[in-house]
């Protein structure tokens, strides 16, 4: 937030140079009418805004598993529904035929394998008894060996057939569970807050594609699901309390606690190579709602301002009090010795800019440089270069951006302008 704003002071200050030195050398001594207002110890406190959408904090997309037509629908949209309730029903008859022939294929295989387990006991018992007339020296090898292939045969035979059965049996399963869900049942309890399909149409069935008949949402617990600025992001933290409003619900305030935080970054559409630097990237955040009213619904727009940062008592100005200025600016009206003289005492940042505030000494403009820390809709944090107390100038907002240089005579005006209820 802060660097934005520095950054639109800065852009204001580079283009009114020119300005600023005609206005000191055309003004001779005619002062500059300014505003003034007093370095204090105040509280501050640092809001990130975004805009996004409300949305229940709980909510389940109801689609088929499996493909049917729709054959009757047990609620319509906003009705409230238990969990377990009844909500739609598929056409079951193709569903009801798979099944019947699942039994009749269960039925029989396990038939097949009852056979086969007879021939392999008859084998069995053949091969016992070779075993002992061959003991007995009463018939040849050959004969032993002959039942004991045909024992082993029936054995392999019934292994395939009992696998056999297996297999039909979990095709039965298979059946009977596409069969249970043309029937489909409340998950949860909540509203039926969509309402996307109709009697009578193709439900595709959710194996192929997501296809929603309809979304239960929870609006007990509501959040806003917010779009904040990378800027921003850093400074958003777990816990931190959000001022709302709902653009439906005007001067209805609500309050929400953040819960999470997006990692990734959301890239809002941009085409062509070209405009890639002018992508805006956003991140999202969810802000539970605290005591959502019941006229709160899904899709509503909301903003909301989250408290990143407060300082109960710190050093602070008017946020407009304080702007840039580059070291030839600051040399406005200065040469030589005495231009060099008065950018001594100030150190530029890397892009070349110093950050001051203009302080009021008899009469006269002086510009001081500070350091701040965190910014308020009024009021930015001084945490270097000034002292409790001291007389900075805050208006007007074209002296302090542009007009104003160290040596300017002023002349001050706190009175509100007419129409001015403060």
């Amino acid at each position: 937030m802060k660097k934005r704003t520095m950054a639109v002071a800065a852009a204001v200050a580079v283009a009114g140079i020119a300005v600023a030195v005609f206005a000191l050398r055309g003004r001779g001594e005619k002062p500059l009418e300014i505003q003034t207002a007093e370095a204090d110890h105040q509280k501050v406190v640092q809001k990130a805004n975004a805009t996004g959408k409300v949305q229940p904090k709980t909510q389940v997309k109801i689609s088929a598993d499996v493909s049917a037509r729709i054959m009757r629908l047990g609620v319509k949209e906003g009705d409230r529904v238990e969990q377990g309730q009844f909500l739609v029903e598929l056409d079951r008859q193709a569903y009801l035929a798979a099944v019947e022939r699942a039994q009749a294929n269960v039925r029989s295989a396990e038939a097949n394998a009852r056979l086969v387990r007879e021939s392999m006991m008859q084998a069995e018992r053949e091969f016992i008894r070779a075993k002992e007339i061959v003991k007995l020296k009463l018939d040849s090898q050959s004969r032993l060996d002959a039942t004991e292939a045909a024992f082993k045969v029936e054995t392999a035979r019934y292994e395939s057939a009992a696998g056999g059965v297996t297999e039909a049996r979990a095709a039965l399963k298979q059946s009977q569970d596409s069969l249970s869900k043309t029937a489909i049942y409340a998950p949860m309890a909540g509203v039926i807050t969509e309402l996307r399909r109709e009697q009578g149409e193709i439900a595709i069935g959710s194996q192929f594609q997501e296809d929603v008949i309809m979304v239960v949402s929870e609006l007990s617990e509501m959040e806003v699901q917010l779009d904040v600025d990378e800027n921003d992001i850093v400074a958003v933290a777990l816990g931190d309390v959000a001022e709302i409003e709902v653009d439906a619900l005007p001067g209805r305030a609500l309050v929400g606690t953040v819960y999470e935080i997006g990692n990734s970054a959301k890239t809002q559409g941009v085409e062509g190579q070209a405009e890639a630097q002018n992508q805006k990237i956003e991140f999202l955040v969810k802000v539970a709602i605290t005591d959502p009213p019941a006229e709160l619904r899904p899709g509503m727009t909301a903003s909301a301002d989250i408290v990143t940062d407060t300082k109960e008592s710190t050093l602070s100005v008017p946020i407009q009090s304080v702007t840039v200025r580059t070291l030839e600016q600051l040399k406005a009206g200065k040469k030589g010795k005495e231009a060099d003289d008065a950018v001594a005492a100030f150190k530029a940042d890397d892009d070349g800019f110093v950050q001051i505030v203009f302080t009021l000494e008899d009469e006269t403009a002086v510009a001081r440089q500070v350091e701040t820390g965190i910014q308020g809709e009024n009021l930015i944090e001084i945490t270097a270069g000034l002292e409790r107390g001291t007389t900075v100038i805050s208006g007007s907002y074209r002296a302090i951006s542009r007009d104003l240089v160290t040596g300017a005579k002023v002349k001050v005006n706190n009175e509100p302008e007419k129409g001015d209820e403060t």
